[in-house]
C-alpha cells in the first residue's frame, strides 16, 4: 500500500486511488465538490487543491488538485500550506460571485454541501458588486425542482444523468462564461433516476419537489433506517419524518445493494404513507353484511378479533408479499393446518421457490447489485429490468464498461480518471446480451439483443448451455436469429471471469427460470461460476420460499368448515376476477382484513383492522438475493394503527395460550419465528435487538441540531413532551442518545462534524466510496444445500402463431404496475395509461393505427373480455398481445401465465 506524507505526517493510502479519495478515506478533511466516489474525477471545481512536494528537500512544491493526481509512495502533499489553503479559498470566492445569498430560504438549507466546503475553506466575505447572473428555471416534472441560479458549474448532474444513468435529455449548454444545466426545452425529465440529482447536487439546483409541498427544515426531521418497499431489490432507505407526515425518502448506503442510487419510484413512491385513502381507524360492518358500517376503538377491535378467533372452529389466512416476514409467520401460526396462503396464486408460488432452489444450488454465486456492477458479462433473460428491478438495470449500465476498464488499465489510466475513461470508451457497447418480450431501455449498451415469447426465450437459453456443457440436450430447431444469439451468450460466458444471468418472475414462466438456472450450472462445467440473480414480484416474495402456504386458489377449500378468513396487506381483485373474489370471501362466515389502505377487498370485510406502514411499523423483508433486513419506524404509528402481526398476536393470544409466549416487541417475535423456521434462525442477527444501546445510549432517530419537541406541540401546550418509548429498536424518539456511528443496520442518518450533507458518508465507510464502518446490514439465509426440489429440463416446444389468436407476454412499467407506489400523485402522474400492445408486423397486418380500440378475450371461453386502446411496442413478435402489469384498468384481467386470446378491432 502507497507510504504518503501529508503536513509531514506518514499515513497509508490504499492502492489506486487518487490524494484526494486518499485524505477523505484518511479520515482527513478537504474540500470538493466535482468528485464523487461513483463518478470518479474530471478536475472542474478546482477546489480540491493541495500543495505537493518532489522530495523532503523540496520547500516550494506546486498546487495540484487532489482528485486528479494518484496516490503514489512516497508523495509527499501539504493541505494545510498557506498558499493551498489560499488558493482553495479563492476558488470558493470565484463559485460564489453569482451564487444568491438565499441560504434560510433555500430547500437545501442544512444538508448544504456548498455551505460546508465554503466554511472549511474559511471564505467568509464576498467583495463582488455587480449584478449577478440570473437563469430562468425549467419545469422538469412532478419530482424535480428546478433552481439554476444556485449553479457552481460542478457538472455532476450532466455526468451522473447521461454519463452513469443513461439519460438522454438533460444537458449543459454554454455561451462565454455562462452554463446552464437543463433541458432544450421545458418538460418531464425522463430519466427513471433522475431523483438522485438531489443528492448529487452540492447545492440546491435540483431539490426534491415532493418535499417542498410539505417543507419542513432538514434539522427538524425525524429519520429511521428502512428498507424500500416497491421492488424486490431490498435497496437501503432513509425516510424522513415531522408532524406525524412523511415527507421525504433518501439514499442509504448499502455497499452490496443500491450503493449511492435510487430509483425514483424507490425514491417518491412514499406518498402513499400519506394518502387520504389511509384507513387510521377499525371498522366493522352490520352482521346482516349490509353497507352499514361504524368506527370503532381499538380495545374494542382488538376484543371483537379475540371473539372471532376464539369461537372459530376453522381459520383460514392469507397474508402478502409485501407484508413483512413476522405478519406472515403470525398468520400461518393462528390459521388451521393447511389453510395458510402466503399471498400467491399456484404459478407465483411455484416460480418463487424455483428461484429460491436454484440460489441454493453450490453451482452457482448469489449475485447481489453490487456483483452485477462488477460483472465482466451479464446475459438477462426475460426481464425488463428499467421496469421491473431498475437499481439492477443500472448496475447493468456500470458492467457494459468492464472491457473499456479493462482495456483502460491495459494502457495505465487509473479507473478514477472518468474523463480519460469516457474518452476511451467512446459508443463502446457490452459485454451484455439481452434477451427479452419487447425492446427495452437497456438494448442501446448491450452487444446482443433478441426478442421473442418467453418459451422462446428459454429454447434460446437452453441451446447457449448445450454449447457450454455438452451433457445439455441440443435445441435443434432453434431459429436462426434464437441460434446467433444462443452461440454470442455461449462465447461471451465461455470468455468472462465473473459472468452474471439475470431472469425472474415477470414473464410468470417457470421455464425462463428453469433455463436460467440450466446456463448457469453449464458454466460450472465450463469452469465458470456463473452469478445468478432473480427478480421477484415484491418486496418480500422471497419470504414464500421459507414460509411456505398452499396457493390462494386452495385457501377456501381447505376445509368444509369455512368459520373465519383473515386477509392481511393484500387487495384479492388483484389476483382475481371480481366474480371469483366475491364467490371466495361469500363463502366464509366472518372476514377480517388487516390493511393500511382501502382497497375493493377491504370494502367486503365485516372487521377492518388499521395496519401501520412501513413509516409506522418494524418488520423484515427478505430480498431477492435471500438477505433478510431490517426496517424501523420512523415514527410511531397514529390513531388506532398498529403493525399487522401484533394485531394477530392479540387473537392469537386466546386460540393457543398454552402453547406459545406473548410477542409483546418484535424481538419477542422474531424469537419464534428463528424456532419454528430452522432456516430462518439468522433472522434474529439482521440487526440489533431492542436492548442494545452504546454507552448505555440508544441511537436517536433527530439529528443534533433538531429544534427538540416542544415545538412540534407549541399549539397545544408550551411544556416538554416525553418521547414516546420504542419497544421494538434501539432507536429513540429523539435527537437525545449516541451522537457518534452507530451499527449500519441502525444508522438513521449520516452526519459529521463540519458535513452536514450527504457527503458525510465518507466518514462512515472504510474508504471513501467502499463498504460501510462495520459491514453492509442484513444476513443472506440462502444457504448452499442439495436442491430439495429438481428443476425441470424439458426444453419448451417452438411458439407457432396461430390464426387470429394472440398470446400473452406481460409488459411492466416502473410507474404504475407497482401497487402501493402508484398511490403517489408524482408516480400516478407519470403513469401510463391503460393500453394492449401490439406488434409493428401485427398492426399493419389487421390496419391498426395507435389509439384503434381493441377487445381480447381467453380463447379457453373462461375469463372476462378486456376492451383497450392499442399501442405499437417495438420488438413485440407476431403473434403476442402485449398486457400491461398493474396499471388502472387491466384489474378485470387476471392471468396466471401466458394465454392465448382472441382480439377484435372495434369500430
Amino acid at each position: 500500500m502507497p507510504k504518503l506524507f501529508i503536513d509531514g505526517v506518514m499515513l497509508e493510502a490504499g492502492d489506486h486511488q487518487n490524494l484526494l479519495q486518499a485524505v477523505l478515506s484518511l479520515g482527513l478533511d478537504l474540500p470538493y465538490f466535482c468528485w464523487h466516489p461513483a463518478l470518479h474525477s474530471v478536475g472542474a471545481c478546482r477546489q480540491c487543491a493541495v500543495k505537493q512536494f518532489k522530495d523532503e528537500s523540496d520547500t516550494k512544491g506546486r498546487i495540484v488538485m487532489a482528485c486528479m493526481t494518484p496516490a503514489t509512495d512516497g508523495a509527499r502533499i501539504s493541505i494545510n500550506d498557506p498558499e493551498a489553503r489560499a488558493f482553495r479559498a479563492g476558488v470558493i470566492e470565484w463559485l460564489m460571485t453569482n451564487h444568491p445569498h438565499d441560504c434560510p430560504v433555500c430547500d437545501e438549507g442544512g444538508e448544504c454541501h456548498l455551505q460546508d466546503m465554503t466554511l472549511m475553506s474559511g471564505h467568509n466575505y464576498r467583495r463582488f458588486r455587480f449584478p449577478k447572473r440570473t437563469f430562468t428555471n425549467q419545469y422538469l416534472g412532478p419530482f424535480i425542482n428546478h433552481e439554476m441560479n444556485r449553479c457552481i458549474t460542478c457538472y455532476r448532474c450532466v455526468r451522473f444523468y447521461n454519463d452513469y444513468a443513461g439519460g438522454k435529455d438533460l444537458g449543459a449548454f454554454a455561451l462565454r462564461n455562462q452554463v446552464y444545466f437543463g433541458r432544450t426545452e421545458e418538460g418531464t425529465l425522463e430519466n427513471e433516476f433522475s431523483g438522485n440529482l438531489i443528492e448529487v447536487c452540492p447545492t440546491g439546483v435540483f431539490t426534491d419537489k415532493t418535499f417542498k409541498s410539505h417543507y419542513t427544515r432538514k434539522w427538524d426531521l425525524q429519520s429511521s433506517p428502512s428498507i424500500c418497499q416497491h421492488c424486490s431489490l431490498g435497496c437501503n432507505i432513509a425516510p424522513g419524518e415531522r408532524y406525524g407526515v412523511l415527507r421525504r425518502i433518501r439514499n442509504r448506503y448499502h455497499h452490496e445493494i443500491n450503493g449511492y442510487f435510487l430509483c425514483d419510484r424507490g425514491r417518491f413512491g412514499y406518498e402513499f404513507v400519506n394518502d387520504a385513502q389511509r384507513i387510521r381507524h377499525a371498522v366493522v360492518r352490520s352482521e346482516e353484511r349490509t353497507d352499514d358500517r361504524r368506527m370503532i376503538p381499538h380495545e374494542e377491535a382488538l376484543e371483537m378479533l379475540k371473539m372471532l378467533v376464539l369461537t372459530s372452529t376453522h381459520i383460514a389466512a392469507i397474508g402478502s408479499s409485501r407484508a413483512s416476514v413476522e405478519t406472515n409467520f403470525a398468520l400461518k401460526t393462528v390459521a388451521d393446518p393447511g389453510s395458510y396462503s402466503s399471498g400467491t396464486g399456484r404459478t407465483e408460488r411455484l416460480l418463487v421457490k424455483r428461484c429460491a432452489e436454484a440460489l441454493r444450488s453450490s453451482a452457482v454465486r448469489k449475485a447481489s447489485i453490487r456483483d452485477i456492477e462488477d460483472a465482466d458479462a451479464v446475459v438477462v433473460l426475460g426481464e425488463d429490468l428499467t421496469n421491473t428491478a431498475p437499481r439492477m438495470a443500472l448496475a447493468v449500465r456500470q458492467a457494459s464498461r468492464a472491457r473499456v476498464l479493462a482495456q483502460a488499465s491495459k494502457l495505465g489510466i487509473p479507473h478514477w480518471n472518468d474523463a480519460a475513461v469516457r474518452a476511451l470508451e467512446q459508443d463502446h457497447k457490452g459485454p451484455i446480451c439481452i434477451a427479452t418480450v419487447s425492446h427495452t431501455k437497456l438494448d442501446e449498451i448491450a452487444t446482443h439483443v433478441s426478442t421473442g415469447t418467453a418459451d422462446e426465450i428459454a429454447r434460446m437459453a437452453w441451446g447457449a448451455s448445450s454449447m457450454l456443457d455438452t451433457s445439455v440436450a441440443i435445441v435443434s430447431d432453434l431459429s436462426e436469429e434464437s441460434r446467433r444469439t444462443a452461440e454470442a451468450i455461449a462465447a461471451l460466458l465461455l470468455h468472462a471471469e465473473r459472468p452474471v444471468i439475470i431472469a425472474g418472475t415477470s414473464q410468470k414462466s417457470e421455464t425462463v427460470i428453469d433455463a436460467a438456472s440450466a446456463l448457469a450450472r453449464a458454466c460450472g462445467a465450463a469452469a465458470k461460476k456463473a452469478g445468478l440473480a432473480f427478480v421477484l414480484p415484491e418486496c418480500n416474495s422471497m419470504s414464500a420460499a421459507f414460509i411456505d402456504g398452499v396457493p390462494v386458489e386452495e385457501v377456501a377449500s381447505a376445509s368444509a368448515q369455512k368459520d373465519l378468513l383473515i386477509l392481511c396487506e393484500i387487495d384479492l381483485y388483484r389476483l382475481m376476477n371480481p366474480t371469483e373474489v366475491e364467490q371466495f370471501l361469500t363463502g366464509f362466515r366472518h372476514v377480517v382484513v388487516l390493511d393500511h389502505t382501502q382497497t375493493r377487498t377491504t370494502e367486503k370485510a365485516d372487521l377492518v383492522l388499521p395496519v401501520a406502514s412501513f413509516a409506522e411499523g418494524s418488520g423484515t423483508l427478505i430480498n431477492n438475493e435471500g438477505r433478510a433486513q431490517r426496517f424501523f419506524s420512523v415514527f410511531p404509528a397514529a390513531d388506532d394503527m398498529a403493525e399487522s402481526w401484533r394485531w394477530i398476536a392479540g387473537g392469537l393470544s386466546v386460540r393457543t395460550p398454552d402453547r406459545m409466549r406473548p410477542w409483546n416487541t418484535l424481538d419477542d417475535i422474531l424469537r419464534s419465528i428463528a424456532s419454528a423456521v430452522p432456516e430462518l434462525s439468522a433472522i434474529v442477527r439482521s440487526a440489533p435487538g431492542a436492548g442494545f444501546t452504546v454507552e448505555g445510549l440508544k441511537i436517536p432517530r433527530q439529528t443534533p441540531g433538531s429544534s427538540g419537541r416542544t415545538a412540534v406541540r407549541a399549539h397545544q401546550t408550551i411544556h416538554e413532551w416525553k418521547p414516546p418509548v420504542d419497544i421494538d429498536s434501539p432507536l429513540a424518539y429523539s435527537m437525545e442518545g449516541f451522537q457518534g456511528q452507530p451499527p449500519p443496520s441502525l444508522t438513521p442518518f449520516v452526519w459529521a462534524p463540519g458535513w452536514n450533507s450527504v457527503q458525510a458518508l465518507t466518514k462512515y465507510q472504510t474508504v471513501a466510496g467502499g463498504p460501510l464502518i462495520g459491514g453492509s446490514p442484513g444476513v443472506k439465509l440462502l444457504t448452499e444445500q442439495t436442491a430439495r426440489t429438481q428443476a425441470s429440463t424439458a426444453i419448451p416446444p417452438k411458439f407457432i402463431r396461430r390464426p387470429d389468436e394472440y398470446l400473452t407476454v406481460f409488459l411492466h412499467h416502473i410507474f404504475g404496475s407497482e401497487e402501493l407506489s402508484a398511490r403517489a400523485p408524482g408516480i400516478r402522474e407519470r403513469s401510463e395509461a391503460p393500453y394492449l400492445g401490439v406488434s409493428a408486423e401485427d398492426a399493419a397486418r389487421l390496419d391498426l393505427q395507435p389509439g384503434a380500440l381493441l377487445t381480447i378475450e381467453p380463447s379457453s371461453g373462461t375469463g372476462l373480455a378486456l376492451r383497450l386502446p392499442c399501442a405499437i411496442v417495438p420488438g413485440l413478435v407476431s403473434g403476442v398481445i402485449g398486457v400491461p402489469v398493474g396499471l388502472a384498468g387491466l384489474e378485470m384481467l387476471h392471468l396466471q401465465s401466458p394465454e392465448w386470446m382472441k382480439l377484435r378491432k372495434d369500430a
